[in-house]
């Protein structure tokens, strides 16, 4: 299992990707349990009213959160490709130029996850 975690302005989002032989959760709207990695994360984008207020630089942005998006790839290249551009394009919904995003990518043990 694999957190990958992005930082900008000031705050982070992490999400998960299960490897090949981990069990990845199963909710609606799963990916195929055969795909061998499995990547879930939070989408977010920013909103005028309602949502959670988040400090994000030196502003308060509010932002509404959809459902987790599980997606399935082959390979583990293109999961962790997947997942990076999805955390920098979340920080883009909220202002935070892709160039300012730090990704760090974690391996855990599902076993003490969790």
């Amino acid at each position: 299992m694999l957190l990958i975690r992005g930082h900008g302005g000031g705050t982070a989002l992490t999400g998960t990707l299960y490897e090949r032989g981990e069990r990845a959760p199963e909710f609606r709207g799963a990916p195929d349990e055969d795909a061998p990695y499995v990547w879930v994360c939070d989408a977010f984008y920013e909103v005028e009213s309602g949502g959670q207020l988040q400090r994000i630089d030196d502003r308060e942005v509010r932002v509404a959160f959809e459902a987790p998006s599980p997606h399935g790839f082959d390979t583990r290249d293109q999961a962790v490709a997947a997942a990076k551009d999805h955390l920098r394009t979340q920080f883009a919904r909220v202002g935070v130029p892709e160039k300012d995003v730090d990704i760090e990518v974690i391996k855990v043990d599902p076993e003490n996850h969790p």
